[in-house]
């Protein structure tokens, strides 16, 4: 199936939708079930914050999968993704440093995995809001080592969204 085609980018989006939601509960059932980490405030933390930008992610694999299907310009909830990616600077601004003061009081299994957490939900933001950092495709791979990393999608599509409100501004 030829990988620019609407039926093959709604099963890659759907996909990939799917796959950021069920990566928070597998995730806690690995690290906090299986692993035995243990459910203290630094972990919580870390993990909310992980939560969030695959929250977030998911959000955004699913408003464009109805941006295609409806075959709109503007992505749907673009200002909620807007908000996001500020709000998210703020949320980690806070959460990280608790996780770092964590470690430094208290190193071991109660704080270590929550910073883990933190600094994965930092890269999610700067993957989903900055720079693509997640090359899993053949076409991705030739991408990076051509052209070096590319911008976000989400970022790409914020910058659509708010050149056409400058546009439509009178």
């Amino acid at each position: 199936m030829d990988h620019r085609s609407r039926v093959w980018a709604q099963r890659r989006l759907r996909s990939l939708m799917w796959l950021e939601l069920f990566n928070i509960p597998l995730q806690a059932v690995i690290w906090f079930g299986m692993v035995g980490f243990p459910v203290t405030a630094a972990n919580s933390v870390g993990f909310a914050l992980f939560t969030l930008l695959l929250l977030e992610g998911a959000g955004y694999w699913a408003a464009k999968l109805r941006q295609i299907a409806t075959r709109n310009r503007s992505l749907p909830g673009a200002g909620v993704f807007m908000v996001a990616r500020r709000g998210n600077v703020a949320v980690l601004a806070a959460g990280l440093p608790f996780t770092v003061w964590a470690v430094v009081v208290d190193p071991g299994t109660g704080s270590w995995p929550g910073l883990g957490f933190g600094l994965f939900a930092v890269l999610e933001h700067v993957n989903y809001f900055h720079v693509q950092l997640m090359y899993d495709t053949a076409e991705d791979l030739r991408y990076l080592r051509s052209r070096g990393l590319r911008r976000a999608h989400l970022a790409r599509d914020l910058a659509v969204q708010a050149r056409t409100r400058c546009l439509s501004r009178p």
